[in-house]
């Protein structure tokens, strides 16, 4: 039996610096300490106080272009038969120049506002808004690369990364991802995004991403016996999400417009489609009441479609809130709303 491998060496070490550069070590992170009390019906409401996410970051710049950048997260502070979490979200070798760029490693595909860029700051509710957990499946991450630039004011970016597991697609993608462990690559996601920061304090932009996704019927076996791909349609699992953001923070103004949808092809629970919008609405009142910082009450209007027009697994949300920031980096926030059946 004649047996063929492919593989890519990636090895790192010592190398030369520049003759002018200090290597430069960062240490970085963020946790979420959430009460999160809700009531469904008339059922007696449920109280929970839960650290959601701690997270480590560790940097290492060899050079000017040449760095290395990590991130681990543990979720709900431990680990245990099947409770918790604890994840290499990133990882990755990254070259990067004013014009052009290049990972490799556990990366992120760019996809939406807050998948790369999550940390709690950096939106109004106390929990991510819906839409990046059952639209966009934020945190979304994989073994893979990317190579990035920037044209005329547009930031591009494309990543290939591992396959989705086509087996636990069904009410959206997020089951699907593989999370680097024992993840295939016969497809590989396929991850375009552009976005314009050409007018101050204002992101526009938008992403395509597709994936056949692997089943556990991709392979099948011929009359000698040998494994082949298998042409049957539950071999794999078609998907296609397009999505366009928007966000304004500056003059006392936040407004935030996200808006996704995907399509399938052979979906094991038989949708075309899903997908969904959010969009948020707040305004700066510190400097009103002499207060230091910024503080912010807001609106969310939100809906989310997990499945074609099926009114079971149709939501809508309306959330208000307040959120403070002594610093850019240190935010405090409370909220309520509704979360139902459209």
């Amino acid at each position: 039996m004649k047996k063929t491998i492919v593989g890519v060496l990636c090895i790192a070490g010592l190398i030369a610096q520049d003759d002018y550069f200090v290597p430069v070590s960062s240490i970085g992170g963020y946790g979420e300490l959430h009460y999160n009390r809700s009531q469904s019906g008339e059922n007696t409401a449920t109280a929970k106080l839960d650290f959601h996410r701690f997270i480590i970051y560790y940097g290492y710049a060899f050079s000017e272009e040449w760095s290395f950048k990590s991130e681990v997260e543990l979720e709900h502070n431990f680990v245990q038969d099947g409770d918790g979490e604890l994840e290499l979200e990133q990882a990755y070798v990254n070259y990067h120049t004013d014009s052009f760029g290049f990972q490799a490693g556990v990366i992120l595909p760019s996809v939406g506002l807050i998948n790369e860029y999550h940390e709690p700051p950096l939106f109004v509710s106390v929990e991510r808004p819906e839409y990046n957990k059952y639209v966009i499946p934020t945190t979304w991450f994989g073994n893979g690369a990317a190579v990035y630039g920037k044209v005329a004011g547009i930031n591009w970016r494309f990543a290939l990364i591992e396959d989705l597991d086509g087996d636990e697609i069904g009410k959206g993608i997020r089951s699907g991802r593989a999370k680097g462990y024992k993840s295939t690559a016969y497809d590989m996601v396929k991850n375009l995004s552009a976005y314009y920061t050409g007018i101050s304090d204002l992101r526009v932009g938008g992403s395509f991403t597709m994936n056949n996704a692997p089943t556990s019927a991709y392979f099948t076996t011929d009359e000698d016996g040998n494994n082949i791909v298998n042409e049957a349609d539950t071999a794999s699992v078609g998907v296609k999400l397009i999505e366009f953001h928007a966000k304004y923070d500056a003059n006392n103004i936040y407004a935030v417009l996200e808006y996704g949808q995907i399509s399938y092809e052979h979906n094991p629970l038989g949708y075309e489609s899903s997908g969904g919008y959010y969009a948020d609405l707040g305004y700066n009142v510190a400097s009103m009441i002499g207060l230091k910082g910024k503080l912010m009450p807001w609106f969310r209007m939100s809906n989310y479609n997990r499945g074609n027009d099926d009114d079971s697994v149709d939501y809508s949300i309306q959330r208000f809130g307040l959120s403070y920031w002594p610093h850019p980096q240190i935010a405090f926030k409370a909220d309520y709303g509704t979360h139902k059946k459209a």
